[in-house]
């Protein structure tokens, strides 16, 4: 299993330097940023898939199609957060079910894999939208990494061929450098969250007593909008 696949390295040949670069750079952005910005990773995703759908299903150009990729645009983009765990629980539970088929071919009960995978994915919901970012940026970042090489290359090299040929090393420098993305995503994610719970201690420090006061003794609000006393 080539996890960087020639037949696609063979189609994107030819790709200029500006697009390799610009691959490059966002596949270090996911990789790093791909939990902390996830939600606008989310909706960016869903947003460009549904407008190249909507242009691709109109047959004919003109105000009609426009429409249809615009609209199906903002639509995936206002529903991307909301189903983004139905989406997460839909992957678990094929993921699961594919593994188990390929371990276990004899255990045929798709349901209960599907399902007790999907639980499973909703509990680990951060590790997986982390190693499901990580993951994608260092494949966007290889694809882009060759084609640039190829282009630039004194000598002839073909990035394509060189990538069936080496097909194991690469697999595996692609699953160390995805574990090593989610490792570098939890220690941003914690050096942002720490560096916010300082911004908010200063800022209380910077008040005075009395207006420290009157800030707890506001009310706070519970589910749905409704205020509830504080303690």
């Amino acid at each position: 299993m080539q996890l960087i696949a020639s037949d696609l390295l063979e189609e994107a040949r030819g790709l200029s330097i500006p697009f390799s670069v610009g691959g490059i750079v966002l596949g270090l952005l996911l990789w790093v940023f791909g939990w902390r910005a996830h939600r606008f990773w989310i909706v960016l995703g869903a947003t460009v898939a549904a407008g190249l759908y909507g242009l691709h299903t109109q047959a004919e150009p003109g105000p009609r199609l426009l429409a249809a990729g615009l609209l199906l645009a903002v639509a995936a983009g206002l529903l991307a957060m909301d189903v983004s765990r139905v989406a997460a629980f839909a992957t678990a539970g094929a993921g699961a079910w594919f593994a188990v088929h390929a371990v276990v071919p004899a255990f045929h009960e798709p349901l209960i894999c599907f399902l007790a995978g999907g639980i499973v994915g909703l509990y680990l919901y951060r590790l997986q939208i982390m190693l499901m970012f990580s993951f994608g940026g260092v494949l966007l970042a290889g694809y882009s990494a060759l084609l640039l090489i190829e282009k630039c290359a004194q000598t002839k090299f073909d990035a394509a061929g060189w990538a069936k040929t080496n097909y194991v090393g690469m697999n595996i420098g692609i699953v160390i450098a995805t574990l090593v993305g989610v490792a570098v995503q939890g220690q941003f994610d914690k050096w942002y969250r720490e560096r916010e719970l300082r911004r908010k201690q200063r800022a209380l420090m910077a008040l005075s007593d009395l207006e420290r006061e009157h800030i707890r003794s506001l009310p706070k609000t519970g589910w749905f909008g409704f205020m509830r006393q504080s303690a």
